[in-house]
This record gives structure tokens, sequence and C-alpha cells, in this order.
């Protein structure tokens, strides 16, 4: 059971910068019109909520909010308008909501939609035992997905692993061209498994040795402790483990995974001719970088922010399939030790992605 024994719904809320979540009720409702109530499977941790807590990073919605928006659950009502037959399904909720009506939207841009929803930052997220969300992009859990997986186990699939899929399909990775991953933590190594399976050859560059075999496991053909190597050495290393993989020398694709200033510099670092960096992992420090390399190399930097929503049943296809696994790289843990999971997240401790299960 996920409700409280007094039938309100649970919640642990962030009231402060650096604060402990603090546990409180809240009121069930009924959704308003076009939304959903959801009832939490599972919500995954993610570096953005760790620097939501921690790194200054303000969220759109005021305090007290809860966090978390990496969230799967069952449907459990939903308002006018919205499409009854989600009543009783699993489902992923995508990490951005766009509305589906505005200009950006109908123009295909819905990650980019100025009355998008991002659950935990405009509204209250995931660390709860129900969550109301817009439904119209809620998207349910195929069987194929059901059959080999709980329902919280998807719930990384909300940005952990959706955020990296549209990053390589923006990218147009194709078979046989080298894709390098600059950061092998939650996003990074869905990354690798999705690169491969397009059937690039992948390097993933990362400074814990630990990630770096995870990544081995997923699919790299190399991997490179970079953490005693200056920024301009690196590219030659990488150049001699592409040339090894008879990988081509050019028109490489980059996608930093880390969110840090030191990846986004190596990331930078590694453009050539015909190159594209794709930046992913977000950090609010500043690097210092020469654009003129762009022009020089005919090269393009182009960032993603989250997915688009109309990829996820494709995405939970290929883990239907077994293109990309997930339970490997995730932990579970309940949402009561959520204090201590992101302790252990802000000091780096974890090498899995928690997966926060109410009840």
């Amino acid at each position: 059971m996920s409700t409280r024994s007094d039938g309100q719904w649970d919640a642990w809320m962030m009231t402060a910068p650096g604060a402990p979540f603090e546990r409180r009720a809240l009121e069930p409702h009924a959704p308003a019109a076009g939304e959903a109530v959801v009832e939490v499977a599972g919500c995954g941790v993610c570096h953005t909520d760790v620097s939501f807590l921690h790194h200054g990073v303000k969220t759109r919605g005021a305090l007290p909010l809860v966090l978390g928006h990496e969230i799967s659950g069952t449907v459990r009502a939903v308002g006018a308008g919205a499409d009854a037959a989600l009543v009783g399904r699993a489902v992923v909720v995508p990490a951005v909501l766009p509305c589906g009506e505005c200009d950006l939207c109908l123009a295909g841009r819905r990650t980019i939609c100025r009355r998008q929803v991002m659950p935990g930052n405009d509204r209250h997220g995931g660390f709860a035992s129900h969550v109301v969300m817009p439904a119209r992009f809620l998207c349910p859990v195929p069987d194929a997905s059901l059959a080999a997986h709980d329902v919280w186990e998807l719930s990384v699939v909300s940005d952990a692993v959706a955020t990296p899929f549209e990053a390589v399909r923006r990218s147009g990775l194709a078979a046989g061209e080298l894709a390098l991953f600059v950061g092998i933590g939650g996003i990074g190594v869905y990354g690798v498994q999705i690169a491969a399976a397009t059937g690039a050859t992948v390097i993933a560059l990362d400074v814990d040795d630990r990630k770096l075999e995870q990544a081995r496991a997923a699919g790299a053909g190399a991997v490179l402790n970079v953490r005693e190597i200056a920024t301009k050495d690196i590219r030659k290393q990488v150049r001699a483990l592409a040339e090894g993989l008879g990988a081509p020398a050019h028109v490489w694709k980059i996608f930093e995974m880390s969110g840090t200033r030191a990846g986004q510099e190596t990331a930078y670092s590694l453009l050539g001719f015909g190159g594209s960096l794709a930046i992913v992992g977000y950090t609010m420090d500043k690097v210092e970088v020469s654009l003129s390399n762009l022009m020089a190399y005919d090269a393009t930097v182009r960032g993603n922010w989250g997915a688009d929503p109309m990829i996820y049943p494709e995405l939970l296809q290929w883990i239907g399939d077994g293109r990309i696994a997930v339970k490997p790289y995730i932990e579970r843990q309940p949402l009561s030790r959520i204090n201590e999971v992101f302790d252990d997240a802000h000091h780096g401790k974890l090498l899995r992605r928690v997966v926060l299960v109410p009840g």
C-alpha cells in the first residue's frame, strides 16, 4: 500500500536548499480536466534532483516542493477529457510533459514547449505515493516490457534512458561511426548501450574505473580513465584507441554526460573535422572554449532538454526486445531512505541509479 493509514498521500518535500527532506501528508484530490492521478511505483534519483538540493539550481515551482521526475506507476483516475483507457494501466511519466497545442509543439519542438510541465520542478513530483500529471503524453508500458520488468524498474526510462536516446537520435549516429561518451554515470551507461545497439563503435571516458567496467559490459569497445591525463593529451589517446578499433578518424559523435566542468571541457576538446557534440549533462559551472573551433572543423554543438514524449513507445520497445538493459544499472531503496540516498549521491558514492519506492 502506498497511502498512509489515515488515507492521505505520503510525500517527502524539499523545504530549503541543503535541508533534509521532510515527510508530509498531502490531501488526496481528484484530477482536473486533462490530468491523471498516478500511484507511484518508483522514482529515480537524478543528478538534477541533487542539483536542486545541493548545487544552487532553483526549481521553477515554489518550495516546499516534492522533487522527482523519473516516475513510473499505475494510473488510478483521470479527469474530464483524458483517455479513460489509461485507468489501471502501468505508465512511464515523461520527464518533460509539453502542452501539445502551442506553436512550438505543433512544429515538433515539444521539448521546449513554454507551457511544459516537469515533475519535481514545475509542480510536485514523484518522491511521493501519488502524483498528479497531465495525462496527454503518459506512456503506457507495453506487455513485452512488463513481462521482464517490475513497474518500478522502468522509472529510469523517463530521463536516464530517454534523454541519451534522444541525444543519439538527434546526432544522426549511424552504424560504423564512432561515438564517444564522457561520463558513464546514471545516464552515460544507457547512452553507451544505445550507441552500441545502433551499430556504432563506442569509446567511454570517465574518472571511475568501476563505471568504466560498466561501460565495457554495456558495449563500449574501449574505455579510458582520464583522471590523471591532461586535457590536451586525452585527444591523442582517444585517437589511438579509435585507430586500434578500426573506427573512423573524423566525424566523431561526442556525448557529454557527466554534467561537470571538466567533462564539458574534455568533450569539447575532442571535437574534430565534421564532429558533433551533444551536451546532455548539466552544471552551473562556466567553461572557457574556443568557438572558432566550430568554424575551423565545420563542427556542431547542441543540447537537448529531456526527450520528446513521442519517442517513449519505441524506447520501451527497445527495452522489451532486450536491446537496452535496465536492471544491471539500478538499485531499489525505500522512499523512507531518501535523505541517506541523497547524501550518498551528493558525495559520489552511488554506482547504480537509485530508484526510491514508496510504501
